[in-house]
């Protein structure tokens, strides 16, 4: 990535955390998941990416996700279960696992987080390790959110900032019911887009977008 872009790195010290640690992040285009690695690893951490399987699937991106030991998550199938284990059992052994909680591209007009899945708030209340929430911006200008033609030229700015964890304690020992884990998830999200507001230099939406994936066979 430092080929067809400069950036601009901050808040690493809150990746300081004592054992597993959740980096959770908003999701623009398919050049998120190598941006996000790049801040994680330019800071200390390895991450074990936890992203749509359709992801492994794309040229270069593909292999560089599986060469380095990512996890493919195959949404509504007994996989997903093995890869929310796959993660537990990599915090377990103090890794830094790393979560695109909204599952896919965000679906929202103008780019701003949209609602998250709750698997990173099951995530986080289960192994109660820290989520320490990320916000990027700018690799959306290199490949655009649906497109597959790079743009390299001219190099753009990539910004990605890290804030503090996630306050989700007062959550731990309640039951993980629907409501909880809603809760949780919103908490996170919020985080992410205060952080994205204050890159941008905008506010985002009062109400979240929520996208609804069309039902099969749909037009």
């Amino acid at each position: 990535m430092t080929s067809v872009t400069t950036h601009a790195w901050s808040g690493g010290e809150h990746l300081n955390q004592p054992g597993g640690l959740i980096v959770a992040a908003n999701h623009v285009t398919n050049l998120d998941p190598l941006t996000f690695s790049h801040f994680l690893y330019d800071h200390g951490h390895a991450p074990r990416l936890l992203a749509k399987a359709s992801l492994f699937d794309v040229p270069v991106l593909g292999r560089t996700l599986r060469a380095t030991g990512q996890i493919p998550v195959h949404r509504g199938t007994a996989t997903a279960v093995q890869s929310l284990q796959s993660a537990i059992d990599a915090l377990a052994q103090g890794e830094c696992v790393a979560v695109f909680p909204e599952g896919t591209l965000t679906r929202e007009p103008d780019l701003w987080p949209m609602q998250g899945k709750t698997g990173v708030a099951r995530l986080a209340l289960t192994t109660r390790a820290p989520v320490v929430p990320v916000a990027q911006w700018g690799a959306h200008r290199v490949l655009g959110r649906y497109s597959k033609v790079l743009k390299p030229f001219p190099r753009q700015l990539v910004t990605v900032v890290a804030g503090p964890p996630v306050d989700l304690s007062d959550l731990y020992d309640r039951p993980q019911d629907a409501a909880v884990l809603r809760e949780a998830t919103e908490r996170i999200m919020a985080a992410i887009t205060a952080q994205l507001e204050a890159i941008r230099g905008e506010r985002a939406p009062a109400e979240r977008f929520v996208w609804r994936r069309p039902a099969e066979g749909a037009a």
